[in-house]
């Protein structure tokens, strides 16, 4: 398999962006959400090095990657990796299911 890319949808973006901005404004700083951004970033560089790493999910064919309090949820597609939700866990699994069907 070719070299694989990484692309987040705009939702997964929306969801990782609210959780950093939740932070910030509870925190009144943006460390956490810098030091979270950093850790983000290791672990999709090892899910574009590992694609398989995530166990395959119940939600469709969609892989899940733990990460603290938070999952990472993507779909191999053609030769891209594609991020579709960045889930805070504390968040209702029925929110979760309309996420990943659409």
């Amino acid at each position: 398999m070719d070299k694989l890319t990484l692309r987040w949808t705009l939702t997964a973006l929306t969801q990782r962006n609210h959780i950093f901005k939740y932070w910030n404004k509870r925190n009144k700083s943006t460390e956490y959400s810098k030091r979270l951004l950093k850790v983000i970033n290791e672990r999709t560089k090892l899910i574009l090095s590992f694609s398989e790493m995530g166990r395959i999910s119940e939600y469709g064919n969609h892989r899940v990657v733990l990460l603290e309090h938070y999952s990472i949820f993507y779909r191999i597609v053609d030769d891209k990796i594609v991020i579709t939700a960045f889930w805070d866990n504390n968040q209702s699994i029925k929110k979760l299911i309309k996420v990943l069907k659409k």
